[in-house]
């Protein structure tokens, strides 16, 4: 045998390993309305930019009668989304149905330490049942050596996970720690026991969808943060999410310019999206939209508590973490989902060094026996621990209602906020105006001839005295009153003198935050 020879053995053994589960799986994939592993990662980074590592690797489980799997049933490689370096795994359903044994964990993990040790974005396309059973303990070992890098990386480099089809059991664990997850409609879904087992030990019946089905996980539990129609807006969606990311948490933010023709930073109709009368609702994302660049804005967890909107967004070509209070639902208030929502987003911009900019109208936390059964106060806490632990720039807008400790959560001056503007409307006040006037002035409406002109009257007074923005502003809370229309310039200018901050901690190996 000369060289020609081994090297079209070479090229032999690829195409087997290209190949996959082979033919027959391939279509029984296609039939489903999903791609394949490669066709995945074709269409996610740049067009002859993969190169693929470890395409020989083997189990050693020969004697267990698990029989060879190409490629051990994921892809792993490097290659370039929009120009900038990534590393990847792609689990291949047609391979033991993406089962991870134990050589599939190790290859997940060897391209891990790379990624880690260049200073890029990790993106996992995952695809399986779950554990590979005929390997024994060995399958959850390789699932160990995965968790553990998803958990030292965490804040070193950005991680996405992207669910493309059934992720079951132990597979599960590894997107819930990484810093995004994406699902697809009817086609991806995430449980620890499937609905067989549910029924089996409980008697509940459901279907996979709706147990753990791209709607259930991006509405009710909140495990996913971006939701897609298809495969493909699913990895489109990525590709659009790393042009906020840096590519590590030592690297400056990505910047871009505008396409569109300069936004003008004077917004005269700007007071048009925020009604005056703070009890009527309005939708946040109008506002964001209003001051941040054009078509900027890409919001997180769009469908889990929603009455609090988090997401990233560009402020004068600069990457900005945005968190608003959404009055459109629940009047903006503060309950133990939207705590946990906000917590997270403001703790993972902090990891990359995305500055934060709050726009707060808040009636306060959430009251009730559920919430506090539940734990509200713990999970309320969370949002006074990420926001006084980030030491990222931190600006606060107050539009209208700052009441309570929401308030104080929100980041406030005495947390750490950098800069605090307020609407010449906004309410600032230990609770508001209506509440107020019915503890202090209770014995003045009581004995009056007609209480509810006099309870009217002290609300109004109350209002005046205690709850307008200039109060707050003597007593150095607010940084400046500022003209609605005024807005997006004095972020602008906020931002760029915020630009080289540095705030140091004490030192500490790490903090306790409340989980």
């Amino acid at each position: 045998m000369d060289m020609f020879d081994k090297i079209n053995e070479l090229y032999d053994k690829r195409r087997e390993t290209e190949l996959g589960g082979g033919d027959e799986k391939i279509a029984k994939q296609h039939d489903k309305g999903k791609k394949t592993a490669r066709e995945r990662i074709d269409y996610l980074v740049d067009e002859g930019s993969f190169m693929e590592l470890n395409p020989f690797i083997q189990h050693r489980h020969h004697d267990a009668g698990v029989k060879d799997a190409p490629g051990e049933g994921v892809v792993t490689g490097y290659a370039t989304i929009n120009g900038r370096g990534i590393y990847l795994f792609a689990q291949d359903f047609t391979v033991y149905g993406g089962a991870l044994g134990e050589m599939h964990g190790k290859k997940i993990a060897a391209v891990m330490d790379l990624a880690a040790k260049n200073g890029v974005p990790f993106i996992g396309l995952n695809d399986s049942g779950g554990a590979r059973i005929q390997e024994g303990v060995s399958s959850l070992d390789g699932y160990g050596h995965v968790f553990y890098r998803n958990s030292i990386y965490s804040g070193v480099i950005p991680q996405i996970s992207v669910i493309l089809g059934p992720c079951a059991g132990g597979a599960v664990y590894s997107p819930a720690i990484t810093d995004f997850v994406v699902m697809v409609e009817e086609s991806s879904q995430m449980f620890i026991t499937g609905p067989k087992v549910i029924e089996t030990v409980t008697g509940e019946k459901i279907s996979p969808e709706d147990l753990g089905g791209a709607r259930v996980h991006n509405s009710t539990s909140g495990n996913a943060h971006v939701q897609a129609s298809t495969e493909e807006e699913a990895l489109d969606a990525v590709r659009d999410l790393l042009l906020y990311l840096p590519d590590n948490y030592k690297e400056k933010l990505p910047f871009i310019e505008s396409k569109e023709e300069e936004k003008e930073d004077f917004l005269p109709d700007i007071t048009d999206f925020v009604p005056f009368n703070s009890s009527r609702p309005y939708d946040v994302r109008k506002l964001i939209d209003h001051i941040v660049d054009e078509e900027s804005f890409f919001e997180i967890h769009a469908s889990f508590a929603k009455n609090v909107v988090v997401g990233f967004a560009r402020i004068d070509g600069q990457t900005t973490g945005i968190i608003a209070n959404q009055p459109k639902y629940m009047a903006g208030g503060l309950d133990i989902d939207s705590s946990d929502k906000a917590a997270r987003f403001i703790r993972m911009c902090d990891s990359f060094n995305i500055p934060l900019v709050t726009f707060e109208d808040v009636t306060g936390f959430f009251p009730g026996i559920k919430q506090e059964h539940g734990g509200i106060i713990r999970h309320g806490a969370k949002i006074l621990y990420a926001y006084s632990e980030a030491t990222v720039p931190k600006l606060t807008v107050i539009t209208r209602k700052a009441y309570g400790g929401a308030y104080v959560a929100l980041n406030s001056k005495s947390i750490g906020a950098d800069i605090v503007f307020a609407w010449p409307n906004a309410e600032i006040a230990v609770m508001g105006p209506e509440g107020a006037a019915n503890i202090i002035y209770a014995k003045e409406i009581n004995q009056s001839d007609n209480p509810e002109q006099t309870r009217q009257e002290k609300i109004d007074e109350y209002r005046e005295r205690f709850a307008n923005p200039y109060v707050a502003a003597g007593l150095g809370m607010v940084d400046d009153v500022i003209d609605p229309r005024e807005t997006r310039i004095k972020l602008k200018q906020s931002l760029r003198m915020l630009r080289n901050k540095e705030e140091k901690r004490p030192d500490k190996k790490h903090g306790n935050i409340p989980l």
